[in-house]
């Protein structure tokens, strides 16, 4: 599925100050039509474990402490350490709400790939958790980018605005091509005021985001969805191609019925992916990979409960 043409939404120059525009009957559907695919999925998702998938990630200080062995050393109070002479670190308390944010790429190379494109799988995913988020009355909200930080929906809380931010997701268009993930992320640290669970719904086909991704995932908890397309990287026999980059709009002429080149360009893609889940696991973040021609209810529904089995332990 992809969602593009003349019903897009179109970006502003400040993601924050962006208004709200009428939208037309079309993409209304397009809501509709995934507020219904997504429902199912939502109502066994994070049945019985939605707060063990997020268990004390929205929490807010409590009291500090002397610092025990086995503590995170980024708890630790420097201000109070240093009038008493030894560690002290804060606690915190369990938030009875939670804020997620989701940071969804829209970027050239996310639109490519069928049944769904990835942007449009992009989409659907970030749909089922800001419903998820919606109705155990937790705060959601979204920072939509491709070259830059386009649109920022502010988290909120129920219902009507999570419609709202899958209404905005499904509307908008991107200014531009390219892909400033590293931007981002940077935007979305600094628009967070307290402790978050961030959701970043990626290809990570970009340069300069492993800082940003350090940065932001020692102060929240952050979520990495991949997705991909596996016809990026295996190549069908199909004669000379004419492929064409979606951010750059270089063109390239390649001879896929010889074995030697799509040897070359799929050993690339896999060593691209490998570099990204290093990166990923380097990061401290936790990883789900989702492909286009995979429904992605089963595998969304494998990665968060093993999460919540690793939380548990």
């Amino acid at each position: 599925m992809t969602f593009e043409g003349k019903d897009r939404r179109r970006g502003t120059s400040s993601p924050v100050r962006a208004r709200r525009r009428g939208v037309t009957a079309e993409v209304l559907r397009h809501v509709k039509g995934i507020e219904l695919r997504a429902r199912s999925l939502v109502n066994t998702l994070f049945t019985g474990e939605y707060r063990s998938v997020f268990r004390g990630q929205g929490i807010e200080f409590a009291e500090v402490r002397a610092y025990q062995q086995g503590d995170d050393f980024r708890a630790i109070d420097w201000n109070v350490s240093a009038r008493m002479g030894h560690p002290f670190v804060k606690t915190f308390m369990e938030e009875r709400e939670l804020t997620l944010l989701l940071i969804v790429d829209q970027s050239g190379s996310l639109h490519f790939g069928r049944p769904y494109t990835k942007a449009g799988l992009a989409v659907e995913v970030a749909a089922v958790l800001a419903l998820a988020a919606a109705r155990h009355n937790d705060r959601v909200g979204a920072l939509l980018f491709a070259d830059a930080p386009e649109y920022v929906v502010r988290p909120a809380k129920g219902r009507a605005h999570a419609l709202r931010v899958i209404r905005d997701l499904v509307a908008f268009a991107p200014r531009g091509r390219g892909t400033n993930l590293g931007g981002a992320l940077t935007y979305a640290a600094k628009l967070l005021r307290h402790r978050a669970i961030v959701v970043v719904l990626s290809d990570f086909r970009a340069a300069d985001w492993e800082d940003p991704l350090n940065q932001l995932a020692a102060r929240h908890e952050v979520v990495a969805i991949t997705i991909d397309d596996p016809r990026e990287y295996d190549l069908p026999d199909a004669g000379w191609v004419e492929l064409e980059d979606a951010e750059t709009g270089q063109r390239l002429l390649v001879d896929t019925s010889h074995a030697p080149t799509r040897t070359r360009i799929r050993v690339a893609a896999e060593r691209m992916q490998q570099e990204r889940s290093r990166k990923l696991v380097q990061a401290g973040v936790d990883r789900v990979a989702l492909l286009t021609t995979v429904p992605y209810g089963v595998p969304l529904r494998r990665a968060f409960a093993e999460r919540a089995r690793r939380l548990s332990r």
